[in-house]
């Protein structure tokens, strides 16, 4: 695992935070940390074609390592294979039993499809927040409660990137606050967004 030094990483928010870009996925962080109470009851969906595996398993080291089992994620899929392990079981009928305890994080890249956007309404109205990370999607950010658009012809971070900075900052009960004491766990988050953002760094 590659770390960055505090150079880099007050490089990192000199770039970022002009943009606007820091403090908006903080407080999207931070509203989704203050809305997840339940164990298991944020549920992370996407797309038939392009379920979140990536962002599901770093929110899952980010409630591990805090020590914040609220934050413990629940990857909802379309069609899970026969067989497979209880965490990659859940399939798309979770969101017909989703309510007031649960919390809902959309992530898609691309516009959601009719049938997400149904059972999200349908989660939405028996009580569950909804959050939404997508492209800039209309029809889904008028469902969500929150939503945090990535425009790839605008935004200074990639949808990858995008991902690692929600994840990095919903971990902390603040974004970083120095960079020359930032613990292990946030450089290492810092150095796979420094990866998502331009390439990997040899250090």
């Amino acid at each position: 695992m590659q770390f960055v030094d505090a150079a880099q990483v007050e490089t990192l928010r000199a770039l970022l935070a002009p943009t606007g870009w820091w403090g908006r996925t903080r407080q999207f962080a931070c509203a989704l940390r203050g809305r997840a109470r339940t164990p298991h009851g944020l549920l992370v969906v996407g797309p038939p074609a392009d379920e979140p595996w990536h962002l599901t398993a770093h929110l899952a080291d980010e409630s591990r390592l805090a020590g914040l089992p609220e934050l413990e994620p629940t990857l909802v899929r379309w069609t899970p294979p026969p067989g497979a392990p209880a965490h990659l079981s859940v399939g798309i009928d979770r969101l017909r039993q989703a309510g007031r305890s649960e919390t809902l994080l959309v992530v898609s890249a691309e516009p959601a499809p009719w049938p997400l956007l149904e059972r999200i309404s349908d989660a939405r109205k028996a009580g569950s927040a909804v959050f939404a990370l997508d492209g800039g999607d209309p029809e889904l950010d008028g469902l969500a409660h929150e939503a945090l658009a990535v425009d790839p012809a605008a935004a200074p971070v990639s949808f990858d990137g995008a991902q690692h900075l929600v994840s990095l900052a919903i971990g902390e009960s603040s974004f970083v606050p120095d960079p020359g004491t930032a613990a292990p766990r946030t450089r290492r988050a810092l150095s796979r967004l420094l990866d998502a953002i331009s390439g990997p760094q040899h250090l």
